[in-house]
């Protein structure tokens, strides 16, 4: 019971780092140690789950998916949505600057402790790392696409949104932004209860999760080494988006609210109580994943 208690735990922490522009729960469940057995779990959800459940046999289907491991960490993230992550997105609103240092703090440190997990660093896992790094750092100079009402577009943003969101280091919201269709599928689709636009961005979302659980997973048993360099690379690219000190340079008002597309980065020259709150926080969270790294190896 104390075990499902910790996953609730690491639930929550990931619902609320999806609360937080440029961190995902992925980041969260790779931090924490989960995510390799999170993305197994999810790849377990095929054609033998699926007999197991017309057979009734409850107790193997329970077993076979991990079933009690998923509805501990997704509900705590449920939970976190509706309690600690509006708290979160409250503090994100009147105090960015702090919890930008915190999360900053908390992704920098988890890339040393990251890395660590990677038994053997050859030539193929620096490749991966940089290509990692590439690919998160570009997604901060990409501008967004038009809106595309397309339904074979919308399955494929369905498939998209979601894989970033099982992705350390990217957001699967910004991707969203990105393709074009943040607004028209999480917005007017949801307003307007378009049943069509949001039945196949949810099959999209479906396929994605199952497709992309088991292609990760496949990679994780296969090319373990180079698959955690690659996701480090996510984590360490995403850094430049979650830089506290930081001034909005683009942005795009999707139904009133602003969106930020681009950020200009500045390092802090003046010493107030601002920036040494701000360092502080910076520090808490490089101490939070020191001290859930220490109580992982004491268990």
């Amino acid at each position: 019971m104390k075990n499902y208690f910790i996953l609730f735990l690491k639930g929550i922490a990931m619902g609320v780092a999806n609360v937080i522009p440029g961190v995902s729960g992925g980041t969260i469940a790779l931090i924490t140690g989960i995510y390799e057995k999170l993305i197994n779990s999810l790849k377990s959800f095929d054609t033998t789950a699926f007999k197991l459940i017309i057979k009734f046999d409850i107790k193997a289907f329970t077993r076979h998916t991990n079933l009690y491991f998923l509805i501990a960490v997704f509900g705590g993230s449920i939970v976190s949505v509706f309690s600690i992550a509006s708290l979160f997105k409250f503090l994100f609103n009147n105090y960015p600057l702090y919890i930008w240092s915190f999360f900053f703090g908390l992704i920098l440190i988890s890339i040393l402790f990251v890395g660590k997990t990677i038994t053997k660093w050859n030539k193929q896992s620096i490749i991966s790392l940089i290509l990692g790094i590439m690919i998160a750092v570009s997604f901060t100079y990409i501008s967004p696409a038009s809106e595309n009402n397309n339904l074979l577009f919308v399955f494929f943003c369905g498939i998209i949104g979601i894989s970033g969101m099982m992705l350390p280091g990217l957001s699967g919201s910004f991707i969203l932004i990105l393709l074009g269709n943040y607004e028209l599928l999480l917005v007017k689709a949801v307003t307007d209860l378009n049943i069509l636009l949001l039945s196949v961005f949810f099959a999209g979302s479906v396929f994605g999760v199952f497709s992309f659980s088991h292609l990760l997973s496949w990679l994780l048993k296969k090319y373990k080494d180079q698959t955690i360099a690659l996701l480090t690379g996510f984590i360490s690219g995403s850094l430049a988006i979650i830089w506290p000190w930081k001034e909005v340079s683009k942005s795009i008002i999707i139904s009133g609210k602003e969106k930020i597309i681009e950020y200009d980065l500045y390092f802090p020259t003046e010493i107030n109580n601002e920036n040494f709150i701000a360092t502080s926080m910076i520090i808490l969270g490089v101490i939070s994943v020191y001290a859930i790294e220490k109580y992982s190896e004491v268990k």
